[in-house]
């Protein structure tokens, strides 16, 4: 079954943010995942708003957490928390 991280932040170092983009671009193809969306204009129906809202789908539940919880992740995951702030990531299955 599939798993999406439905993530959403603010960027407070435009610079920092587009070498994690980067970064996490190459290693999502390692556990088989993909963005299907990433979108800086989204329209908040309720609730607070992010600047950015993306969503990314694994395979799989098991692939999602292994993905979040490698080791190469671990040090992506430094820059994006010096980058960003109001950070959320919520993993579904469906």
């Amino acid at each position: 079954m599939s798993a999406y991280y439905i993530i959403s932040y603010d960027v407070i170092d435009q610079k920092g943010y587009e070498l994690y983009a980067s970064e996490v671009a190459k290693l999502l193809p390692m556990y088989g995942a993909s963005v299907m969306f990433s979108d800086n204009q989204a329209i908040t129906i309720e609730g607070t708003s992010s600047q950015v809202n993306a969503m990314v789908i694994f395979p799989s539940k098991e692939l999602a957490l292994d993905c979040y919880h490698s080791a190469k992740y671990e040090e992506i995951k430094k820059i994006r928390l010096r980058s960003v702030k109001n950070s959320r990531f919520v993993l579904a299955v469906g």
